[in-house]
């Protein structure tokens, strides 16, 4: 597998161990020494602090989707950065909350014994709706057994 595709893995691997609460995976998509930079009031400067972060915060009573496009990934070496178009939705039935929008991540890679690993992670948000559930009377939640609880 070339570095490029091996990138481009990755980075899905790291959204679908988020999306099912898979937090082992999720960090090792992760160097220890990682900075995550998440709008402009969350952030983090190693793996453990990112990984209790989304522990605590994305449990299983929140229903997340994270959707990447439009790789631009530059490979320099043992180094890489990536910019990917971003789309999530966030769901948080007990508050009958739901909000959505869009990004651009900005990630940097490092190539480890272990293969290439994120070292530095955050997106820069086009836009965020939220919005009441309690609005949409009709709206119902069924959870497939893909989410880790």
């Amino acid at each position: 597998m070339d570095d490029l595709d091996a990138i481009k893995q990755l980075k899905y691997r790291y959204l679908r161990a988020l999306d099912t609460k898979d937090w082992d995976v999720f960090a090792e998509t992760l160097t220890a020494d990682v900075t995550g930079e998440y709008g402009s009031s969350l952030s983090f400067t190693t793996r453990d602090e990112l990984v209790d972060f989304m522990r605590t915060s994305v449990g299983p009573a929140v229903i997340t989707e994270h959707r990447v496009t439009h790789p631009e990934i530059d490979v320099e070496g043992d180094e890489a950065t990536g910019r990917w178009y971003l789309q999530d939705r966030v769901i948080v039935p007990d508050f009958q909350f739901m909000l959505f929008g869009a990004a651009f991540y900005a990630d940097r890679y490092r190539r480890t014994e272990h293969g290439w690993r994120i070292c530095a992670t955050g997106y820069d948000r086009t836009y965020e709706a939220k919005m009441s559930l309690a609005d949409v009377p009709s709206f119902a939640l069924d959870v497939g057994p893909a989410i880790r609880v």
